[in-house]
C-alpha cells in the first residue's frame, strides 16, 4: 500500500512525457557537472570557489521548479502568450537597444540586481504566436495565404529588433519559423518565394562579408543597426580562412576558436574524464559558449554523442507528442519549442566542432546562464504540459471503446 501511495504521488507531481523529463534530468545533471569543471578559472579569480557552480544549480533547480509549475497548465491557456509577450517582447527589444553594450552588444534589461535578455522570451512568444495563425486561420488545403502574410509580419517586427544586436538568435528563430510554416502548410507559392529571396539576400551578404574592403566596412557599421557588422564580417572571414589554410590557428588571434579545438583534439576519444581539463584554464567563455569542447575533452566521444543524442531524443518525442494531439495549436507549438531549443544546441555544437563561424549561442540547458536557463526549463514546461493532453487523447479513446 506504501509503495503504491508513494508512485502515485510521483506520477502526480512528474506528469507528462517521462522521456522528456529524463532529457531534462540528464541534461541538468551533465550541466552542474560540466559548469563546475568548466569554470575554474572564475573561481580562481574571484576566490570563491563554490560561488558558479551553487549559482547556477541553483537557477537550474528554479527552472525545474518553473517546469512543474508550467506543465500543470492545461495548453489551451497558452493561447495567451502572443496576446501578453509580443507587444511586452517588442517594447523591452527596443528598450535593450539602448542600454549599455556588453561585449559591444546591447542585449540585457537589468532590474533589482536580476538580468535576462529579452529575445529569450521573445523567441517563445514569436513561436506561440506562429502557432496561433496557423492553427486558427487554415482550411482543408491548409494554412490560408493571409496567415504567410501575418505571420512574416510579427516575424519580421521582432526578429527585426534582435539582429542588430543578436544576428545568429535572429537567423536561429526566423529558421525555425520557417520550418513551422513548412509543417504548417503554408501554400508552396509563398514559401517559395521566401526561399528565393533569403537565398538571394545570403549570397549578397556572404559576398559582402568575404570581398568588402576593411574600410567600407568601418564606414557601413556608422549606419543605425550595423554596428556589430565588423563583427559578423570578421567571424565569417576567419571562419574561411581557418577551413582552407589550418595554419591560420592563433592562440593569440583567436583564442576560443583555437583553444576549443586543442580540447576536441586532445580527448583521445575516451576523454580526461569529469573535472581533468585542460584547456578551461585558457578558453574563454569556457562555461557557456564553448562548453561542448569542455564536454569533449573530459567525457570523450561517448560524452559528446550522449549530449547530441539527448537533444535528438528531445525532437523526436516533441514530433510523437505533435502526432498525438488533436487540435493544431499545441502540435505546431511543442514542435517551435522543441526546434528552437535543438536548433541552438546544434548551431552551438557546430561552433565548437569548427563547422561554423563563432555565433556566441550558449548550449541550451547545459551552458552556465541564469534566467535564460529558467526560460528554457520553461519551454520544456510547455512540451510536457502538451503532452499532457496528448497522452490523455488515446487513453480516453481506449475507455471509450471497451465501453462500447
Amino acid at each position: 500500500m506504501t509503495l503504491s501511495v508513494k508512485s502515485l504521488t510521483k506520477r502526480q507531481i512528474f506528469e507528462g512525457d517521462m522521456v522528456i523529463w529524463m532529457v531534462l534530468f540528464f541534461l541538468c545533471i551533465i550541466s552542474i557537472t560540466e559548469v563546475y569543471s568548466a569554470s575554474s578559472n572564475m573561481s580562481y579569480k574571484t576566490g570563491y570557489f563554490w560561488k558558479p557552480v551553487l549559482q547556477h544549480a541553483g537557477y537550474i533547480f528554479i527552472g525545474v521548479l518553473t517546469a512543474l509549475f508550467i506543465h500543470k497548465i492545461h495548453c489551451r491557456y497558452f493561447k495567451l502568450i502572443p496576446v501578453l509577450f509580443i507587444p511586452v517582447s517588442i517594447i523591452m527589444l527596443t528598450v535593450a537597444m539602448f542600454t549599455e553594450r556588453v561585449n559591444g552588444a546591447s542585449r540585457w534589461l537589468g532590474y533589482g540586481g536580476i538580468s535576462f535578455q529579452p529575445s529569450e522570451i521573445a523567441k517563445g512568444a514569436l513561436i506561440a504566436a506562429t502557432a496561433l495563425i496557423l492553427s486558427s486561420m487554415r482550411d482543408e488545403k491548409g494554412a490560408q495565404k493571409q496567415a504567410f502574410k501575418l505571420i512574416m509580419t510579427i516575424t519580421i517586427v521582432i526578429c527585426g529588433l534582435i539582429v542588430p544586436e543578436n544576428f545568429s538568435t535572429a537567423g536561429i528563430t526566423f529558421l525555425v519559423i520557417l520550418f513551422m510554416m513548412f509543417v504548417g502548410r503554408i501554400p508552396w507559392k509563398q514559401l517559395g518565394t521566401l526561399l528565393g529571396l533569403l537565398a538571394i539576400a545570403g549570397a549578397t551578404a556572404y559576398s559582402v562579408a568575404r570581398y568588402t574592403p576593411d574600410e567600407t566596412i568601418q564606414n557601413l557599421s556608422k549606419l543605425p543597426a550595423l554596428h556589430r557588422l565588423p563583427t559578423w564580417v570578421n567571424r565569417v572571414r576567419n571562419h574561411t580562412e581557418e577551413a582552407s589554410d589550418p595554419q591560420k590557428y592563433d592562440t593569440q588571434i583567436n583564442p576560443q576558436v583555437t583553444h576549443s579545438r586543442i580540447a576536441i583534439a586532445t580527448c583521445n576519444i575516451v576523454g580526461r574524464g569529469p573535472g581533468n581539463s585542460v584547456e578551461r584554464d585558457f578558453l574563454p567563455q569556457a562555461f557557456s559558449d564553448f562548453i561542448y569542447a569542455i564536454i569533449f575533452e573530459e567525457l570523450g566521444l561517448p560524452g559528446g554523442a550522449l549530449v547530441l543524442f539527448l537533444y535528438i531524443v528531445l525532437l523526436f518525442r516533441a514530433a510523437r507528442i505533435a502526432g498525438r494531439c488533436e487540435r493544431n495549436f499545441p502540435a505546431f507549438l511543442v514542435m517551435g519549442l522543441a526546434l528552437i531549443l535543438v536548433t541552438q544546441a546544434l548551431v552551438n555544437m557546430a561552433v565548437a566542432v569548427g563547422v561554423f563561424p563563432i555565433t556566441g549561442q550558449p548550449l541550451p540547458l547545459i551552458s552556465k546562464g541564469g534566467t535564460s536557463t529558467i526560460i528554457n526549463c520553461a519551454y520544456i514546461g510547455v512540451m510536457l504540459s502538451v503532452s499532457r493532453s496528448a497522452k490523455k487523447k488515446p487513453e480516453q479513446k481506449l475507455i471509450e471503446a471497451q465501453e462500447a
